[in-house]
């Protein structure tokens, strides 16, 4: 396999790692290369990233790379999510924020086991749009990112704390509360929408 080759497809592998990132050892077992090689490429796009045309950046952080934005871009990010949005958040955000505001501190994987897909462009929309945040590191392999609500999720959503979210019925399994959130926060959303001024 040729080398820039490689390097897309590592390229590929940090952007579907998310904010978990992947290691050293398993991007060498993914790619049938030693660590050493794995290393050389990882600083070659570090290098390519470097460049002020680029938008994104390679970090490294609690043993694992992940890519991430540029600093001295973030005036644009918080333009951005303090843009109105003329449309609904996604279904597919909805389940993920409910199945996050009840069971968290909840980790992207144990999102995914509740939702049966995977939910990394979910919650890249919901950190985006800062309705939930990392709460801290499950102490677990690989110390996996706990997720959980914020102050901006109350407000969102009209709630004064958590304890205001209506309660779920007991003896449900994980996807019948996940469809009872999800039919709350999408009650809320549509009105939301409804709320919004007209151009």
């Amino acid at each position: 396999m040729e080398i820039q080759q490689m390097k897309a497809i590592l390229e590929g592998l940090l952007f579907a790692s998310g904010d978990e990132g992947i290691t050293v050892k398993q991007l060498s077992n993914i790619l049938e290369i030693t660590e050493a090689s794995v290393h050389t490429i990882l600083e070659e796009l570090k290098y390519d990233y470097e460049n002020k045309e680029r938008g994104i950046m390679l970090m490294h952080s609690h043993g694992a790379y992940h890519l991430t934005t540029k600093p001295e871009h973030s005036k644009y990010y918080q333009k951005f999510i303090e843009t109105p949005h003329s449309t609904r958040m996604s279904q597919a955000a909805l389940e993920t924020l409910a199945i996050i505001a009840y069971q968290q501190p909840i980790t992207r994987t144990e999102i995914e086991e509740i939702r049966g897909v995977k939910s990394d462009r979910p919650v890249q929309t919901l950190v985006a749009r800062m309705l939930i945040e990392e709460v801290g590191r499950k102490e677990s392999i690989g110390r996996p990112i706990l997720f959980g609500t914020s102050k901006e999720f109350l407000t969102f959503f009209g709630l004064t704390s958590l304890e205001d979210l209506p309660p779920l019925p007991e003896g449900q399994s994980n996807s019948e509360l996940e469809e009872e959130a999800d039919l709350f926060f999408e009650k809320f959303n549509e009105q939301l929408k409804e709320d919004e001024p007209s151009n």
